[in-house]
């Protein structure tokens, strides 16, 4: 996992998880239908994935670091299929998600070419309909102190847009927290 000591000991803790239930989950997923079947790329320690687990039927997380897939298994594995795997080539068959998410995980991603792949992926799993949809975080001074020696590749809010369509989606919606400045996203897979 392309994180630092501190970086790793904050993502994992209590504080994070509940920042995390109570704040960045209800924004990002604001008004989003996540139906039956939902894949989220790069859990990580699994703050969003506790929180998911509860609210959706059927969950389903890709996981690049395989010590934190193994983590996650022993963790969640009764109620999440846990996959040790790559975000841009899943080991997924074509339509079999209502939803694809990913949450601060994108900026983590040292290449646009390989965070482009990875919507292009997100869409192929989709079903018709679909929906693509996560958050990230966006450069401030405090989000720079704690990715020293982090890969740190954040999505310009102003060619994200363009980015996801040429994966294939449509009704995208890119937009900023007014507080943490942070951005969310949204895009369909047309039926």
């Amino acid at each position: 996992m392309p994180m630092n000591r501190a970086h790793r000991r904050l993502c994992s803790s209590e504080k994070w998880a509940q920042g995390v239930r109570d704040r960045l989950l209800p924004w990002a997923l604001e008004d989003v239908e996540l139906g039956d079947e939902v894949l989220e790329l790069g859990p990580g320690y699994g703050a969003n994935l506790r929180v998911l687990v509860e609210q959706v039927p059927s969950l389903t997380a890709v996981e690049i670091d395989g010590d934190t897939t193994r983590l996650l298994r022993e963790s969640w594995g009764e109620r999440a299929r846990i996959i040790h795997g790559d975000a841009s080539d899943l080991p997924l068959p074509d339509g079999g998600f209502s939803s694809v998410v990913c949450f601060t995980m994108l900026h983590h991603v040292p290449e646009v070419p390989t965070q482009d792949k990875i919507f292009r992926e997100a869409f192929r799993v989709l079903r018709p309909g679909g929906i693509f949809a996560g958050s990230d975080s966006q450069p401030n001074f405090r989000f720079r102190l704690l990715h020293i020696g982090d890969t740190m590749n954040t999505l310009p809010p102003k060619t994200l847009p363009g980015r996801l369509e040429a994966a294939g989606f449509t009704d995208v919606l890119v937009d900023r927290h007014p507080e943490s400045g942070g951005l969310r996203f949204r895009g369909r897979r047309p039926e």
